[in-house]
């Protein structure tokens, strides 16, 4: 068959494609194994190491100046260290150097940051194991160890701790979260198939959670039902509140003891009686919001509680929110249990963003110019201890990058009272629980709980007897007036599932 010429125009072949490069990024210049580890005076320390940054930029960073997003977002280091790292292009975007701290960041945009990284220590307590199998591994997190790579943490968290102890080729994927000074069950798929079953199991609401923790004063007996919605206040200061237009919140809390001040006033109590009251007694002279002459103002001591709590939701810090909002914060909690921040009151019953601004600042100023202590800290000597030992800036800076140091640690900021002691599946299938942690047995010469009881258990509470069944999202708060807006109801057994669809910890 011959080949007849067409009397129809060539066929239109369209230009080629265009290929658009890729933003550059900077390859960060090195990933040290072993991890650079080392172990001094009860921490787990790493050796300062240069470590490159690379993020898309965010929508909240969209049409923003560079050295604007670096200030408003990040608290590690001063602006003007971040305006020096733009203009001596440690700082760089799509892998070009920036010419000027007022250059806007758009969609598409990647900021690399290189640094010489300083990590702070946390504790060299082993990661506890409950249970583990060919699929999961179920660990007893330590306090003060944030589970993921974030912030100033990066081979000292959960996850690298694993891997530095299985293997360069280990990738432990965790299946629900809990907070940085939270301790308590964890699970930890050993592969994909394992972790996505487990985070199924939590997001589908059919697994209930208990925490344990330890508060100022006389909680109420019998179930304590705390339903105020919760709003993120500050990402960048991690400040969460009840407020009317948040998100809908609920926990039943259960005490499991009660433990009275003892050896008077502030004296002779030791560690197990640092807990201080929530409130202040005025006192003649004005001398009630400063505590007194030595202007210790949580002299006014009213024991501490053990409660036991059972989130029904999952909103960051919704224990420690609710636990503030009742008037019993956790006793060392840094945040919601600080006097400097939050006054004699520490925001009991708080509804409104009349002071919010106040807060902030002064939240902001703890751990730099003061120490983030809580209200808890009553004893004097105690106290100045602690003020010694606190993570604070030292004066010093790095002879290689000049970032200012800190201080190590105490002991009592590495963690707060509050432990996620158990998670059981709602079928039976599992059921997973640690011992109670030391802070929550009785303290020496006194009587009481060494382990969980059944009566006080939260997860047997009728959440359709409270009125919590299928309850729609909290729309307003009523005023508040000395006691805050909660109920309290007889323990009555069953066993409810758990609503929580979040798989971050309620603490």
């Amino acid at each position: 068959m011959a080949l007849i010429p067409s009397p129809h125009e060539a066929f239109p072949v369209p230009p080629p494609d265009t290929f658009i490069e890729p933003p550059k990024v900077i390859i960060p210049p090195c990933d040290p194994w072993p991890r650079p580890y080392y172990f001094e005076d009860g921490l787990r320390k790493v050796h300062p190491y240069h470590f490159t940054y690379n993020t898309y930029c965010k929508e909240r960073w969209r049409g923003r100046e560079i050295l604007d997003i670096f200030a408003s977002e990040f608290r590690d280091r001063p602006v003007e260290y971040y305006e020096n790292a733009i203009l001596t292009g440690a700082v760089t975007l799509n892998g070009q150097p920036i010419p000027s701290p007022r250059t806007i960041v758009k969609n598409g945009d990647i900021i690399s940051h290189t640094l010489h990284r300083h990590e702070p220590p946390v504790t060299a307590q082993p990661i506890g194991i409950i249970h583990e199998d060919s699929a999961l591994i179920v660990i007893n997190k330590p306090a003060g160890v944030p589970v993921h790579p974030a912030g100033r943490y990066n081979y000292n968290s959960i996850i690298e701790i694993l891997r530095a102890g299985r293997g360069y080729t280990f990738n432990p994927l965790p299946c629900n979260r809990l907070d940085r000074l939270t301790s308590g069950v964890m699970f930890i798929g050993k592969h994909r198939a394992a972790a996505e079953d487990m985070s199924q199991q939590i997001r589908d609401r059919s697994v209930k959670k208990e925490y344990i923790t330890r508060v100022v004063g006389e909680f109420p007996a019998g179930d304590v039902v705390c339903d105020q919605p919760i709003l993120q206040i500050s990402p960048k200061l991690g400040l969460n509140r009840v407020r009317a237009n948040g998100k809908e919140a609920r926990t039943v809390f259960r005490r499991l003891a009660y433990y009275p001040p003892t050896g008077g006033e502030g004296q002779g109590q030791g560690q197990e009686g640092k807990d201080g009251g929530a409130e202040e007694e005025e006192e003649e002279g004005g001398k009630g919001a400063k505590g007194g002459d030595d202007g210790m103002a949580w002299k006014r001591l009213r024991g501490y509680s053990i409660v036991r709590c059972f989130p029904l939701t999952g909103r960051t810090h919704q224990l420690r929110v609710h636990l503030q909002y009742l008037g019993h914060p956790i006793s060392n909690d840094p945040i919601y249990c600080n006097q400097r921040v939050f006054g004699p009151s520490l925001g009991r019953g708080e509804a409104d963003s009349d002071n919010d601004e106040d807060i902030m600042t002064r939240l902001a100023r703890m751990g730099k110019e003061d120490v983030a202590e809580a209200v808890a800290y009553h004893d004097e000597m105690v106290d100045e201890y602690n003020k010694r030992k606190a993570e604070k800036m030292t004066g010093e800076v790095c002879e290689v990058c000049y970032t200012p140091l800190y201080s190590d640690p105490g002991v009592h900021e590495l963690g707060i009272y509050l432990h996620a002691k158990r998670y059981a599946c709602e079928d039976g299938k599992w059921d997973y629980e640690t011992p109670l942690p030391e802070w929550a047995l009785p303290p020496p010469g006194m009587e009481g709980p060494v382990e969980a009881t059944m009566e006080t258990d939260p997860l047997a509470a009728n959440l359709a007897q409270l009125g919590l069944e299928d309850k729609p999202a909290v729309s307003s708060i009523p005023n508040v007036s000395g006691v805050p807006n909660v109920s309290s109801t007889p323990n009555v057994p069953s066993l409810p599932s758990n609503g929580t669809n979040d798989t971050a910890a309620a603490g």
